[in-house]
């Protein structure tokens, strides 16, 4: 756990659009966790303004716009399997801090995670046996040009595999090694060794392929970020740039067989890791306008590239499927 002054004004600006929200904002249904946690559900980070903002919740899978469970566990970024939750949490003192924790489904902790930095990105393996978390070490957006990350990957219960950047980074045939290279946003294939992730430097984006036996990661497309591999291991849904601004990203759908990209029907840029809900379609968090800066909802698209973006779960973020 580090503390971070410098993110003490995004803090204050974010708990004044909170409160500023909170007066006009509809309430939200609300259901037992009992009730919850007895069938496959979404959890996520609750973003309805009030005291409950920021607090780990859930929803049946079935009804994801329907009444949540709100916990009373704050994170900024959060992710689940069916034992543990992993959980980025900050302190929003007059000197921020921040860690990583992981922990069972009464959200007790059992494990900190070494972490520096501001929340970023979290991951689960598929079967639980790895968690990943990425901060930002300088800046916090992925819109600058200047920003550093740090990327670990811990077994649950284990030591440390440490960051990413100790791995070995293969470039066309070639070990590198770049100064300015930064890693980010894991997804696990089912394995529990091959992994993908965003390498960057030299102001350019790669996907990477990694063996977490072989401590070895391999490039394989350029403008790459924030990468999830869907739950059959055939397509890998992320941002890519293109000819967009600065910050600016389109989601698209990476055939790794053949390599084929389709931009999804989500033109709205969308500055997060997608989770998928199936093998067809993946969600992903949007804030509101510019007059609701604090409140975000989960949206779901087709991987298809046809279709509409849907609303699927109001006033959230941060969403991981449980089943």
């Amino acid at each position: 756990m580090i503390a971070l002054g410098g993110a003490l004004a995004y803090l204050v600006v974010s708990r004044n659009d909170q409160k500023t929200v909170a007066q006009h904002a509809p309430s939200v249904a609300q259901a037992s966790t009992a009730t919850i946690e007895a069938q496959p559900r979404i959890v996520f980070r609750n973003s309805s303004p009030g005291g409950l903002y920021g607090m780990v919740a859930m929803v049946s899978l079935a009804n994801p716009a329907g009444p949540r469970a709100i916990t009373t566990t704050s994170c900024e970024r959060v992710y689940a399997t069916q034992q543990h939750v992993l959980c980025l949490s900050s302190d929003r003192g007059l000197v921020a801090t921040y860690g990583a924790h992981i922990l069972d489904n009464e959200m007790r902790q059992t494990q900190a995670l070494p972490f520096t930095g501001i929340p970023s990105r979290a991951r689960f393996s598929r079967d639980g046996t790895y968690a990943a978390t990425t901060s930002f070490t300088s800046s916090d957006s992925y819109a600058s040009m200047t920003f550093s990350t740090r990327t670990v990957i811990t077994p649950v219960d284990g030591q440390t595999l440490g960051s990413l950047e100790n791995f070995t980074l293969i470039h066309d045939g070639k070990s590198i090694k770049p100064v300015d290279r930064n890693y980010w946003g894991v997804t696990f294939a089912a394995n529990d060794d091959t992994f993908y992730a965003t390498v960057r430097w030299s102001n350019h984006t790669w996907l990477v392929r990694g063996s977490i036996a072989q401590r070895k990661m391999v490039t394989l497309h350029e403008d790459a970020e924030c990468p999830s591999l869907s739950p059959d291991g055939t397509h890998i849904v992320y941002k890519q740039r293109g000819n967009l601004p600065l910050g600016k990203w389109r989601l698209v759908n990476y055939d790794i067989a053949s390599g084929k990209i389709t931009p999804l029907a989500e033109t709205r840029s969308v500055d997060d890791q997608v989770e998928w809900l199936d093998n067809a379609d993946v969600m992903y968090g949007l804030p509101r306008t510019t007059s609701q800066p604090a409140i975000t909802d989960v949206w779901s698209v087709p991987t298809t590239g046809t279709g509409q973006p849907k609303l699927l779960i109001p006033q959230a973020s941060s969403p991981a499927v449980v089943r």
